[in-house]
């Protein structure tokens, strides 16, 4: 059974870790190219917005989307092979997400962050 396989503490606590390597590097690139947006982190899943810190309330939050970069993003990064939620701008880390997954990634935000400011 594929379930006993992957929901046990083993596989969450290697989702949890990657998923600390993905907003790692979001962050890293954020501040590279100084962003005013932020990365949320909680267990296996991250997210980031277009403001500098984390948001207080859901109005806030609300606030700081953008729904045509956000199409872009998912778009651009569909293109590189890596799939947002099609709602905010998420990332799920599955048992079988991979630290070089996370580092093509990075590459892939990096490129295309790169390309909005440019």
């Amino acid at each position: 059974m594929l379930f006993r396989s992957v929901l046990n503490d083993e596989a969450f606590e290697e989702m949890v870790r990657i998923g600390k390597l993905w907003c790692d590097g979001v962050d890293s690139v954020i501040k590279e190219f100084n962003l005013p947006w932020h990365c949320t982190r909680l267990g296996a899943r991250g997210e980031y917005l277009f403001q500098p810190h984390a948001p207080k309330t859901g109005a806030e939050a609300a606030r700081a989307g953008d729904f045509e970069l956000e199409q872009y993003i998912h778009l651009r990064l569909l293109n590189d092979g890596f799939l947002l939620t099609p709602f905010h701008n998420m990332a799920l880390i599955s048992p079988v997400t991979s630290e070089s997954d996370v580092a093509l990634h990075t590459e892939a935000f990096r490129r295309m962050c790169q390309e909005l400011i440019a």
